[in-house]
């Protein structure tokens, strides 16, 4: 019987096909005239797996909207960033809060303090009562479809929601992009379909890469430690993809980007680090190539979850994950993440260890007032700090 976590994986191409439409129907209701033509930057911020779909859709913001975009943790964005804002004029700083549960208190906070640093707060939330959507001026609703029911209740690492934030990024950087006049209504229409399209891609990849994903765990049986490298909107997927494998088995886990790779990992003391690149094929490609030669030099063991037909980067790594089709740069986080979720799935699976170590080692424990696992009921400040 497939693992719990392989079963939603095995989801995600149906789910891209049951949510463009809806996604896309709900951000022409968010992102109004006034506000598209308005902004002048866009600041998206969110915690874990909604930060790392964030890095992910900053590409697709400068390309899809024409609109300069930054991604921070919702930490960050609060603290050090909410009260600095530039003050360009109404509506031209657009903050989007990305929580599909609607319940994480740093996000809430961030929002919170965006919408008093004067910027225009947006809730992107499957939740419409969620206390992030309740303090949040508009609400960019995207509801994820319920799984089947034999699949309910099932705690795994998510990977649907993680897509869903992503679906949602990119239909709005698409609708702004419309409105604005960076994009034709012909050419939106176009990458609208091209992202409903990607389902297909997905579900050829999973195909072709599952088998590959078995042989590469029974290889690192005996592995310490897992890197995870890419660029641009890949360094989100990067981070998710190590996020994933830590959650699933608690492997020791990282993710870098591909020149900070070489001013940093290239002097590692465990050389055969399964380390595993990720590339579009895009700008990053002449230098994810030089990264990739070099840790093969140091004997680095090297995955490359690359384009089908990829000729440079796959010279210099010992195993190919091949995405099956062509997927734009900017779109590429939504199926380059799937190797990496097929490896935890896998090595969790064989390992027998439990999704988020069962939760145990005092990992729920909320310690007096100060506990740190406190996701949801943490502190939160209500002024904006400067």
């Amino acid at each position: 019987m497939r693992s719990p976590m392989h079963q939603q994986i095995d989801t995600l191409p149906e789910l891209v096909r049951q949510i463009a439409h809806p996604f896309d129907v709900s951000a022409r209701n968010t992102f109004d005239f006034e506000l598209c033509t308005s902004v002048k930057r866009v600041y998206m911020t969110g915690c874990g797996d909604s930060h790392h779909a964030s890095v992910g859709a900053e590409l697709a913001f400068h390309q899809l909207a024409g609109v300069p975009a930054q991604a921070h943790t919702a930490m960050s964005f609060s603290r050090y960033t909410a009260g600095y804002l530039a003050d360009t004029g109404p509506k031209t700083n657009l903050v989007i809060a990305v929580s599909v549960s609607g319940g994480v208190t740093r996000t809430i906070e961030a929002l919170m303090l965006a919408k008093k640093a004067g910027a225009v707060d947006i809730a992107l939330t499957g939740s419409a009562t969620s206390p992030l959507a309740q303090a949040a001026t508009t609400v960019f609703l995207t509801t994820v479809p319920p799984l089947p029911d034999e699949m309910r209740g099932m705690v795994v690492p998510g990977v649907r929601s993680y897509l869903a934030s992503q679906v949602a990024l990119y239909s709005a950087a698409i609708r702004i992009g419309e409105v604005r006049g960076h994009l034709t209504t012909q050419k939106a229409d176009a990458l609208r379909a091209e992202l409903l399209g990607l389902a297909d891609v997905m579900e050829k990849t999973i195909q072709v890469c599952e088998p590959l994903c078995k042989e590469l765990v029974g290889r690192w049986a005996d592995a310490r430690d897992f890197v995870f490298v890419g660029s641009g909107p890949l360094y989100g997927a990067a981070m998710f993809s190590a996020a994933k494998l830590l959650e699933a088995t608690g492997d020791p886990a990282m993710a870098q980007d591909a020149e900070e790779w070489a001013h940093l990992q290239y002097f590692s003391a465990h050389p055969s680090t399964p380390t595993i690149v990720l590339s579009a094929g895009g700008f990053d490609a002449d230098r994810m190539a030089e990264m990739a030669r070099a840790a093969q030099a140091i004997g680095r063991d090297g995955v490359g979850v690359l384009p089908q037909a990829e000729g440079e980067i796959s010279a210099f790594v010992n195993t190919v994950l091949p995405v099956q089709g062509e997927v734009r740069e900017c779109f590429a986080p939504l199926v380059y993440s799937i190797p990496a979720e097929l490896i935890a799935a896998e090595r969790a699976a064989i390992l027998g260890t439990p999704y988020f170590r069962d939760f145990g080692g005092g990992r729920t424990v909320e310690w007096s007032k100060e506990g740190a696992s406190r996701i949801r009921d943490s502190h939160m400040q209500t002024d904006v700090l400067r």
